[in-house]
């Protein structure tokens, strides 16, 4: 069963990619067209983008740099909420409110957006590994790194390179979302979430974690310098606020520090 996908070239178009191309362990290469335009996929990596210029930020600059997509993980991802909430929190925590919250059902279709490594597909597909799995990401260095570790769990993915400002599905088509830490990197975040609204159905589910602005004088000080960088933070007030511009209801909310989790509903 091959998976279809929207043109970012025309929305009217669909690209068909093999099933086989989520099976990591194998090594997949080829290419999809919708016509006039080809699309490469490189050792399973769909890539949508291609070598066309993006502008990018510092912060989203270093998500290109290879040796930052083999550490992230291992060295900031596991240990970051517990340096951000400043208590005790390990991956397994964040991972059982991920699947609490989600809780994804055979045959459905799930799509992780600013996937980097891959660690909340991975987590969903070790929780229901009958789901189809799209994991999202504009740096090929993070996608490639993603496949290394699914391929060591024997998660399959389909590993998508492509802007999030135009998702390659076809309107109302996800089943669940998720986005962890992204919203903060987005230059466009409004544009993304509209994007998200668009693909998801009515009844779907979009889990987010993210950070808000920080309440102590000296935590406003670090956000203010990393603003520098490209990344933005809201007050949970205002972050709600841009959820419910893009057309989602917040559901559930859990905040620790600057960690905020959020689970969104169409409106």
């Amino acid at each position: 069963m091959t998976l279809e996908l929207k043109s970012p070239a025309d929305d009217r178009k669909k690209l068909s990619v093999p099933e086989r191309a989520c099976h990591l362990a194998v090594p997949f290469n080829g290419t999809i067209s919708s016509g006039e335009v080809e699309y490469p996929i490189r050792n399973n990596i769909i890539d949508l983008i291609g070598g066309k210029e993006s502008s990018y930020s510092i912060a989203q600059q270093s998500n290109q740099w290879t040796l930052t997509a083999k550490l992230y993980e291992e060295l900031w991802r596991n240990r970051s909420l517990s340096i951000l909430t400043g208590e005790e929190f390990p991956i397994e925590k964040e991972r059982d409110l991920l699947l609490e919250w989600t809780d994804p059902q055979p045959g459905e279709t799930w799509l992780d957006i600013g996937c980097s490594t891959g660690l909340y597909a991975r987590m969903l597909v070790r929780k229901e590994p009958s789901i189809r799995m799209l994991a999202l990401d504009a740096s090929e260095q993070m996608l490639a790194e993603a496949k290394t570790r699914a391929e060591a769990e024997a998660a399959d993915l389909f590993l998508i390179r492509a802007d999030a400002r135009n998702l390659p599905l076809f309107s109302q088509e996800a089943d669940g979302l998720v986005m962890g830490g992204t919203l903060n990197e987005l230059t466009d975040d409004l544009k993304v979430l509209f994007e998200c609204r668009r693909v998801l159905k009515q009844q779907g589910i979009f889990f987010m974690m993210h950070l808000v602005r920080a309440e102590t004088w000296y935590g406003r000080l670090f956000q203010d310098s990393a603003e520098w960088g490209g990344l933005t933070f809201r007050s949970v007030e205002e972050s709600n606020r841009l959820f419910e511009r893009a057309g989602f209801r917040v559901e559930e909310q859990l905040t620790r520090s600057i960690v905020c989790f959020t689970k969104l509903r169409p409106v």
